[in-house]
């Protein structure tokens, strides 16, 4: 077998199970929330900016129309979102909060620091989190 392609050194793999791994372990703190991961992202976007194009949220999260728009339909049943069609353009798609999509950013709000601190609580040094980060934003940045 060619060296190159044993699993051990395929960055692609680590990259995947971390991701895995990352989503699993927000399960606890989402699960209550009645949340998904994926849900939870585009909440974040609209927390910040609410009544987004569909084209923005993807942007910002990387996702394609076709993951993002049964997502939508989704959280718009759940009574989290409204999706309209704008006014200038009937093709594009504004997505809003509704009230109880705004409500749950208040519970989400601990989310972050209840995470950070369960993997901080793990790491030999706490900097390192930090560091990847900043790697894998310029891996991010590359890949694009």
């Amino acid at each position: 077998m060619y060296e190159q392609l044993k699993i051990e050194h395929q960055l692609c793999v680590r990259l995947y199970n971390a991701t895995r791994l990352v989503i699993q372990n927000y399960r606890q703190f989402l699960d209550p929330l009645g949340l998904t991961y994926l849900q939870y992202l585009v909440l974040m976007v609209l927390w910040e900016h609410d009544n987004q194009p569909v084209s923005e949220i993807g942007a910002r999260l990387l996702l394609e129309s076709n993951t993002l728009t049964p997502l939508l339909k989704r959280m718009e049943r759940q009574g989290l979102v409204v999706r309209t069609h704008g006014v200038a353009d009937g093709r594009r798609t504004l997505v809003s909060l509704t009230k109880k999509g705004r409500q749950l950013e208040k519970q989400a709000s601990e989310v972050p620091t209840c995470y950070a601190k369960q993997i901080l609580s793990k790491l030999p040094n706490p900097g390192d989190l930090q560091q990847l980060s900043k790697t894998l934003d310029t891996l991010i940045d590359t890949l694009r």
